[in-house]
């Protein structure tokens, strides 16, 4: 569904965050957590059952929603819910002015990848495509696409 332009459109915001960040190192939301910390770009974890999250013995204090970003408009988002959260949290995050989205896999239906590709056209990354087998992921696509947008921490 995505394009390799827009996940590279996705890299232009200045600031990230990650829906459904975990303590977890089995779960996806601690791995796609931890590829933005390890790449060092500026990501916010958002989880609202927890006060902060722990990657690599670091602590990282979590905001319960989206709304509570300070820069929302200047945000692209990485989502790791299932798809009757995801639905909720693309509404919000349409609300707020979100600059990307990036559904991961798992994270999605098709109605809901329909409502990702309307409300973020040229930002929207999710659904078939990438480098890896389910689809764009940031654990497997994410550093080559960051590289070719030009993000310098890579």
């Amino acid at each position: 569904m995505a394009t390799e332009v827009a996940a590279r459109a996705f890299f232009a915001a200045p600031y990230f965050a990650v829906v459904g960040a975990s303590s977890d190192p089995t779960k996806f939301g601690h791995k796609i957590f931890a590829w933005y910390t390890h790449h060092a770009l500026p990501a916010t974890p958002i989880n609202p059952s927890s006060t902060s999250i722990s990657i690599a013995s670091q602590s990282y204090p979590t905001l319960a929603s989206l709304s509570l970003l300070p820069h929302p408009t200047e945000t692209s988002v990485s989502i790791i819910t299932p798809p009757k959260v995801t639905k909720k949290v693309l509404e919000e995050a349409k609300k707020l002015g979100i600059k990307g989205v990036w559904l991961q896999p798992g994270s999605f239906d098709d109605e809901i990848l329909k409502d990702m590709l309307d409300g973020w056209k040229e930002t929207g990354v999710g659904g078939d495509g990438g480098r890896g087998g389910e689809g764009w992921c940031v654990l497997v696509d994410g550093e080559r696409v960051a590289k070719a947008a030009g993000v310098h921490k890579l």
